[in-house]
């Protein structure tokens, strides 16, 4: 699904206030959930997770978590859920191997995340710990989890869009938080909060005032494919939780993005979406450009004349997250 715009209104909608009921049950069942004891692993386990429903930029953030503990001479794997590929449904935790799984095996985020260091999609997130310790980790990094009571955190990072923030401060379907921020604090040891926007320094002085520590980063284009989108005419479409970010990142390259295609979260691209893509692009002289998450997504056939831009994230003082993973590891060794 996309999220719907009126999730981050400043102000409650009228149809926000009509789903409000909805949304307190919604919420106030998956707090229950949060204050259930889950089990440890056997190895440190740190979540990267978030407040809302997609679209803060979870993955750059797992990706530059599971770097800085690889750059600390550590062994992380990811763990994941593999939403929207067959091996969520497995009874089986999997590890993930890019040369011979695709997209509707592992879904679209594990391959990205396995580009850098192993995955284990499991559905039991406990017996994919159990997995990954075998197979060699000794640091687990959980793609999402912060409102699971699947697997206990060493330490828990909450990663917020600067640009959007907690949207209208109600909980699915009425707004975007997954719970309310009450019940999510306390499962909360830091927030990163990606990109400006008044939204996101609210969040993150409530941070401040829990006492959570606050770390500020930006996505940033790899350079070498932004360099050569640079004044180049582009059709942008993405299929991810805030497209809107991606087009963002792509005008910074200097690229002219002279059309915008917006499909939903996870969207599986057929041929027929690539053909009506192409003929747009071929009509009006622009290039096709998608994001890496998008572009797994594409048809093995239709990829050829496809640009994917890489984005990382750049953190505004890593020392101050290196400091942070030390002392979790520290604390739990």
């Amino acid at each position: 699904m996309r999220a719907p715009d009126f999730w981050n209104f400043p102000r409650v909608s009228a149809l926000a206030h009509i789903l409000s009921p909805v949304g307190a049950v919604y919420g106030a069942v998956t707090a229950l959930g949060m204050r259930r004891a889950p089990p440890p692993a056997g190895i440190p386990v740190i979540c990267i997770g978030n407040f809302t429903a997609g679209g803060a930029g979870k993955t750059p953030a797992a990706l530059a978590v599971a770097r800085m503990l690889t750059g600390m001479g550590e062994r992380p794997f990811f763990l994941s859920r593999g939403y929207g590929g067959r091996f969520s449904k497995s009874s089986q935790p999997v590890l993930v191997d890019p040369d011979r799984h695709g997209e509707a095996d592992a879904g679209d985020e594990p391959l990205l995340l396995a580009r850098l260091a192993p995955v284990i999609v499991a559905a039991d997130r406990h017996a994919g710990a159990r997995a990954a310790e075998a197979a060699g980790a000794n640091v687990l990094v959980l793609d999402d989890g912060l409102q699971s009571a699947g697997l206990a955190h060493d330490f828990a990072f909450a990663v917020i869009d600067g640009a959007v923030g907690a949207g209208n401060g109600l909980c699915i379907p009425a707004g975007p938080l997954r719970a309310p921020l009450a019940a999510q604090w306390p499962h909360t040891d830091a927030v990163i909060v990606i990109g400006g926007g008044e939204a996101g320094a609210r969040l993150a002085i409530e941070a401040r005032n829990f006492g959570k520590p606050v770390l500020r980063g930006r996505l940033v284009a790899d350079p070498a494919c932004a360099a050569t989108l640079r004044q180049r005419r582009a059709l942008a479409f993405a299929g991810i939780g805030r497209p809107e970010k991606f087009f963002a990142t792509l005008r910074e390259t200097g690229a002219q993005v002279a059309a915008t295609r917006v499909f939903a979260d996870h969207h599986a691209y057929s041929a027929a979406d690539m053909s009506a893509l192409r003929a747009e692009a071929q009509k009006a002289h622009l290039t096709l450009v998608t994001t890496e998450k998008d572009f797994v997504r594409l048809p093995a056939d239709s990829a050829a004349d496809v640009t994917a831009l890489p984005v990382t994230l750049e953190f505004e003082n890593a020392g101050a997250l290196a400091a942070l993973l030390k002392g979790a590891l520290a604390r739990r060794r």
